[in-house]
């Protein structure tokens, strides 16, 4: 459970004084943004946050590294495989109508926030067909029983619209408080039909040699290892939703999304609540990594040999990307920046280097553009191109999209080697 992984962390940062769990618990997390921290008592709960907030952190708990995480969770996407269902869980031993989302832990993080706001919250859903779809939304409480949901027209948003359609709900299962396989499993985009319990199965399978445990609960599978389960009902009718510090940092604006009805709590003996916090290094590494082996595969396609990606944490490892690659051809490079555009159409930026730069090294990587790089003939420019709509620069989404050739010619490129000893 999430105690126990907390407890393996040496850099864990136990804060043991009462915390409001409105903005107090954010200055905390801010200070604190590369080491996890726990509180031991908002409002009389457990909360963590910064759990996964560093690729080494991440690597460690999967049993892999910093360089072959982006290859283990490629390997999970590309070849899910079956979860187990099982009789029991943790999470049954408390279970209850009588409970009010007022008095949760759950956290307002910024002061222009339209509410208190769910940000670890994945969603489970079964279409007709017996489809099992997870997924990340934000939800902003409204009152006891009720949040605002934010649906972007994918996977969750086709199952709900379906039955909007017909006057119907669609029966759902929330879960907070997972560990980092089923986070970034969930944080993957699949084709309709590729279920995220199956990729974060094969994680585990990968990292722990044992699949996902699952158990059924009113016909809708959920992970045994969560600490709090919502039943819950997503509604035909739509409500304000919003405003939202995103991913970047700033305010995303105000939206009619769909009500949410909760219904039934679950959680294990002495829970923790998990506050992602929106906009930190956290949320940085569960929405970017698993964007990585999508570049990776793209750029692959047409450079043979590529050596690794990073979406940085300066671009809020969501617009900006370093990609690694040995070029075979004279313009290899250019075609690595068009391929990475393509493998992550939100990307905004990509400089390309050579394979003895570091890509996790920043000066490494300004140093191969001090010195191998020359604008009139280097740069590329994609302008008007379709963009992210968390950048607020662009304009409904249009962007100019630009990218660095930061690789050495193949011939006479022994004058942009680095003197060694």
């Amino acid at each position: 459970m999430l105690g126990e992984i907390l407890q393996t962390f040496s850099d864990l940062i136990v804060i043991e004084k009462p915390v409001k769990k409105e903005l107090e618990i954010t200055r905390y997390l801010l200070k604190y943004q590369n080491r996890p921290v726990l509180f031991e008592n908002v409002d009389g709960w457990k909360v963590a946050g910064n759990i996964w907030s560093t690729r080494e952190r991440i690597a460690g708990f999967l049993n892999t590294s910093r360089e072959e995480l982006i290859h283990l969770i490629a390997e999970a996407m590309e070849n899910p495989s079956p979860y187990r269902t099982v009789k029991d869980a943790p999470f049954l031993k408390n279970s209850t109508k009588d409970f009010s989302l007022l008095e949760l832990p759950v956290p307002k993080y910024y002061p222009g926030d339209g509410g208190p706001y769910f940000t670890s919250a994945m969603v489970i859903a079964k279409d007709e067909n017996g489809f099992v779809n997870t997924s990340f939304h934000r939800m902003m409480v409204r009152d006891e029983k009720t949040v605002a949901i934010r649906l972007v027209p994918r996977h969750l948003y086709a199952m709900w619209r379906e039955k909007a359609e017909r006057g119907e709900e669609l029966d759902v299962r929330i879960v907070v408080g997972n560990p980092v396989h089923l986070l970034l499993a969930g944080a993957t985009s699949t084709s309709y039909g590729v279920s995220e319990l199956e990729i974060a199965s094969k994680l585990s399978e990968l990292a722990f040699g044992r699949p996902v445990d699952v158990i059924e609960l009113g016909g809708i599978p959920v992970p045994v290892e969560s600490e709090f389960v919502f039943e819950a009902k997503i509604t035909p009718e739509l409500v304000e939703e919003g405003p939202f510090v995103d991913i970047t940092g700033t305010y995303d604006k105000v939206r009619k999304q769909p009500l949410v009805v909760f219904e039934r709590m679950y959680h294990v003996d002495k829970p923790i609540f998990h506050a992602l916090l929106s906009g930190g290094y956290e949320h940085y590494m569960l929405m970017g990594l698993p964007k990585e082996p999508q570049i990776y595969a793209s750029v692959k396609r047409v450079v043979p040999k590529v050596h690794g990606v990073r979406l940085t944490e300066g671009g809020a490892m969501w617009l900006h990307a370093i990609v690694s690659i040995t070029k075979q051809h004279d313009g290899d490079g250019k075609n690595a920046i068009l391929a990475a555009f393509a493998g992550h159409p939100s990307l905004k930026h990509v400089v390309v280097v050579d394979g003895d730069i570091d890509i996790y090294d920043d000066r490494e990587v300004e140093w191969a553009i001090a010195t191998r790089f020359q604008a009139d003939r280097d740069l590329v420019i994609v302008p008007n191109a379709r963009g992210s709509s968390l950048d607020p620069s662009a304009e409904r989404s249009l962007t100019a999209k630009w990218g660095i050739d930061a690789t050495k010619p193949l011939k006479g490129g022994e004058k942009f080697e680095r003197a060694k000893l």
